[in-house]
């Protein structure tokens, strides 16, 4: 059965799942769409010779057609509200990027209604499948029960975007809501009880400080550590630097257990484990999965997460990211920029329930 695929948004993540599409069996992208005519350029350049896509200029009129199985949404993070909404008014399959929403009203709507769609609602996380954080998931069993999750990520300025929309917390939710959902994502995933309270620290100390915008600074935080306590004792911490590229591993990753700890980078193809018995260690290879064929911005991640989607769509399966995931993962992006403006830590259970 071949899937029709309409894309809105064909800024850089809509090209990438474009780009992603194109090297899987039995897709068709039907149609593109973009309010900006140089995004709708580019997502035709995406498409080459591969794909022959309608082009139109509201999304509303992508969502009209009938022959449209499966929608991605990479469109800015604050109309990702409305689109879902049009969405939930058809029977359309959905792969909503990251992040979820903006805003926990916004957020908690999406879940709600995504319960009664009757086609599959996928957030976009695709951290989970790279492969060094893949080989990780699989090997936590070795670290005995877990106590702490460290996540750093020392990187790039955020790129340039279409009219700057993303140099204002309005429109992204927050640096730790757009950027840093993924790794609360993963965070929830390794760590094996809820959340329940987090502090952070934080600041715009670097990046944009000198540009205007329709006469307007942007506010955005290019730096923070957040730190989260868990229900039965567990404790993580994001080291974000978004003004340290240049360095060997963009992401490092350690998971550690009362019997070892597994550590892993990105880009990165060892996964080591430690053993506090044995006092020793280990490196294993991580290899790429065979089945990818678009490495792209992500390590291969995008396209894997595109054939599990495919998979739950063919198979009626349930979504392996669903939007209860997403909504947590922005849940605590937000707090974690609520504890920032207060100097406080926030109880997770007040802030869901203000």
């Amino acid at each position: 059965m071949k899937l029709n695929y309409g894309i809105i948004g064909t800024g850089m993540m809509g090209c990438e799942h474009i780009r992603n599409l194109k090297k899987i069996p039995d897709v068709n992208i039907t149609a593109i769409s973009d309010p900006n005519e140089t995004s709708r350029e580019w997502g035709m350049h995406a498409c080459g010779s591969t794909f022959k896509p309608e082009l139109y200029s509201n999304y509303r009129d992508l969502l009209a057609c009938d022959e449209i199985d499966v929608v991605v949404v990479a469109s800015p993070n604050f109309t990702h509200i409305d689109v879902m909404r049009d969405i939930f008014e058809t029977e359309k399959h959905v792969l909503l990027e990251k992040p979820m929403c903006t805003n926990l009203s916004d957020g908690i709507e999406v879940l709600e209604k995504s319960k009664k769609h009757k086609g599959i609602v996928w957030i976009g996380l695709e951290y989970r499948f790279m492969a060094p954080i893949k080989s990780l998931i699989d090997h936590t069993e070795n670290v005995g029960s877990v106590k702490m999750l460290s996540i750093r990520e020392h990187r790039f300025p955020f790129l340039e975007k279409v009219d700057d929309w993303n140099r204002f917390n309005k429109n992204t939710g927050g640096t730790l809501v757009e950027k840093c959902c993924h790794f609360f994502d993963l965070m929830n995933l390794l760590l094996p009880s809820k959340p329940i309270k987090i502090y952070a620290s934080g600041g715009q100390d670097v990046n944009h400080l000198n540009e205007r915008i329709k006469g307007k600074t942007p506010d955005i935080i290019d730096n923070s550590f957040v730190i989260i306590d868990y229900e039965e004792g567990q404790r993580a911490l994001l080291d974000l630097c978004m003004f340290a590229e240049g360095g060997k591993y963009e992401q490092e990753i350690v998971l550690t257990g009362d019997q070892g700890k597994l550590e892993t980078h990105i880009p990165g193809n060892e996964l080591l484990l430690t053993n506090r018995k044995e006092h020793s260690f280990k490196t294993l290879e991580v290899r790429p999965d065979p089945r990818v064929k678009e490495v792209g911005f992500h390590h291969g991640a995008s396209y894997l997460e595109h054939l599990e989607f495919i998979n739950c769509i063919r198979l009626e399966n349930k979504p392996l990211v669903d939007s209860k995931s997403g909504l947590d993962s922005i849940v605590l992006g937000l707090a974690a920029q609520e504890s920032i403006k207060t100097g406080l830590p926030v109880y997770l259970d007040d802030f869901l329930n203000k």
